[in-house]
């Protein structure tokens, strides 16, 4: 069951509204179920006392604002209270007195109208549809004093939450008053109205969250801003510095032509200005030096940096089940950038998942626990690195390091979901499943052809070698995992793994146990999967296993997000990857 809490101050416009037939023709047998008295005038049905509707709803009003019209100046500008309770999809249907119980509920819970006070507010609860009612009342009390609605809505979510269990409905997710403000009504029916598939609110807390991604300056942030489109202006102080920052889309305006500014706090609790500064302050990117391409196949720069992006990716996993509480949230709020970058220089073949994935995670980097920003920096510093060095190609090593990637951004979210499951936090922990089932689809887009290859590979192994490599795996990995799901029958791509790492000067089965030991495998969904990408990576192995002998060929603008990112890339570089191990000789 989800409240809607909004505030106005026409409530002859809204009783029209909520009377009429809707914007769509959705409205059905508008009339009351509830109201203060029990006998406030219906004009959805009592037809005989007032056969105009419109008397019928002027009497309805005069009803409702007739205390707001005898406190005069000391109502409230605002004096509209506004709430729709809708049930969830799957729910059975309520009658119209279970309606009226619901919104007595919820007008006692936020003290609109507590039980036993005969001076509560007027209201009124009219329902046009089985699945939600919409609660009106106006914010004066009977001794023309104003209600007390400090945090109403967290009050109607705790109401809601209550009435679940009580009625056996569908138990939703609780919040902590983290979440992004939701698109209101209004928002959503322009963007029907408009050809938009998303409310400008939605489009621009993205574009403000894929600007922020591994910034290292708060120049760079606005300039990526109005690089992306989008319309930025800032709000200075009389000394000259910004105090915070608005963005418009371009074409969104109000009735009056004026462009419809949104500030960053009011797209999500994380997107004020102040906040972005800290983020970049204490967590700032850090610079280093490209390596020198070594002529392997993932010398181009989206290749190299997906594959340092995997190793700082799985350390952040170890952090999110080991660190303290202030270091596992600053890796969420890091891996929410990384995400991001992902998203924004994917293939197209994956973008659609990736950028999922991304957007549902956003939920999960904020919660009550104050992140350590200072351990960002990693984070930060891969997702810099993944942007600069613009778009990979959906073919070749780029594709296999995007699906080395993946692999493991599918077990730092689960990890993520493990960790806020632990601390009551639904939402974000509900999120956190969501990005990695879109993640899940997406590794299977990017990791089709190279596991394919590998495949084959295994296969064509001499029958001596692959019996030996078939040994090892049975002596190092535990019994259930070998069996668990058919992995016996899908260990071709391993086995070759294993074959080429021992021809790379690597003992097979001490490169198998440090893979093992990196990180506990029950949530993978693959082990074999799981085990390919972390051999392949700490080996220095080709992700695309057909690419290993052939240097890659120069990238053409347009296989690059833009050419300003292809040469910066250059200019970048990462970090060197700890894990990695020299070939023995």
């Amino acid at each position: 069951m989800v409240p809607d809490i909004g505030r106005g101050s026409r409530t002859h416009s809204l009783l029209v509204y909520l009377y009429g037939p809707g914007r769509r023709e959705e409205h059905t047998d508008a009339h009351l179920v509830g109201s203060w008295d029990g006998f406030a005038p219906d004009p959805g049905r009592d037809t005989g006392l007032d056969p105009d509707p419109k008397v019928a709803l002027a009497r309805l009003t005069a009803a409702l604002d007739l205390r707001v019209k005898q406190a005069g100046d000391r109502a409230p500008a605002k004096h509209v209270w506004h709430c729709s309770v809708r049930t969830a999809p799957g729910d059975r249907r309520l009658d119209d007195e279970e309606w009226n119980a619901v919104a007595q509920r919820i007008v006692h819970a936020t003290g609109i109208a507590p039980d036993g006070d005969p001076d509560g507010c007027r209201w009124i609860a009219v329902r046009h549809a089985e699945d939600h009612i919409h609660i009106v009342a106006t914010l004066v009390r009977g001794d023309l004093r104003n209600p007390r609605l400090n945090y109403d809505f967290n009050k109607a979510q705790a109401e809601c939450r209550r009435i679940e269990r009580e009625m056996g409905l569908r138990r939703l997710n609780a919040g902590d008053g983290t979440a992004a403000k939701n698109p209101s009504s209004a928002e959503k029916f322009k963007a029907e109205r408009t050809g938009r598939p998303e409310t400008s609110r939605e489009t621009l807390r993205e574009a403000v969250r894929r600007a922020v991604a591994g910034a290292a300056s708060e120049e760079e942030f606005f300039t990526r801003l109005r690089e992306a489109g989008v319309r930025v202006k800032l709000r200075h102080a009389p000394s000259g510095d910004a105090l915070g920052y608005n963005v418009a889309l371009p074409g969104d305006r109000n009735r009056d032509a004026e462009p419809v500014w949104y500030p960053g706090s009011k797209l999500a609790p994380d997107l004020s200005l102040p906040k972005i500064r800290r983020r970049l302050a204490s967590g700032a990117a850090e610079r280093t030096a490209t390596p020198a391409s070594d002529g392997r196949a993932d010398s181009s720069p989206p290749a190299r940096e997906r594959r340092s992006a995997t190793g700082i990716a799985e350390r952040a996993t170890v952090l999110l089940d080991h660190g303290d509480d202030g270091e596992a949230a600053a890796q969420l709020v890091g891996l929410g950038e990384l995400l991001d970058a992902v998203a924004q220089t994917s293939p197209a073949a994956t973008r659609t998942e990736l950028a999922a994935a991304a957007r549902t995670f956003e939920r999960a980097t904020r919660s009550h626990v104050q992140a350590e920003h200072a351990d960002t920096r990693a984070l930060r510093s891969a997702a810099r690195g993944i942007i600069r060095a613009g778009g990979a190609l959906g073919r070749g090593e780029d594709g296999g390091t995007t699906a080395m990637l993946l692999s493991t951004l599918i077990l730092v979210t689960l990890a993520a979901a493990h960790w806020h499951s632990a601390r009551g936090h639904a939402q974000q922990a509900h999120a956190s499943r969501q990005a990695a089932a879109h993640l899940r689809t997406a590794y299977r887009q990017a990791a089709a052809t190279p596991m394919r290859v590998l495949h084959d590979q295994g296969r064509a192994l001499p029958e001596a070698q692959r019996r030996t490599h078939e040994a090892t795996l049975r002596a190092v990995l535990p019994e259930e995992a070998v069996y668990a799901g058919g992995m016996e029958a899908r260990t071709d791509a391993l086995v070759a793994t294993l074959a080429q790492a021992e021809r790379a000067g690597h003992d097979s089965e001490a490169l198998l146990r440090q893979a093992i030991d990196m990180r506990e495998l029950d949530s993978a969904d693959d082990v074999s999967d799981v085990l390919v990408w972390r051999l392949r990576r700490i080996a220095q192995l080709p992700a695309h296993p057909g690419d290993g002998a052939r240097r890659p060929q120069a990238a053409t603008p347009s296989s690059r997000t833009s050419e300003r990112n292809t040469t910066a890339a250059a200019q970048l570089g990462t970090a060197q990857d700890p894990n990695r191990r020299s070939p023995r000789r």
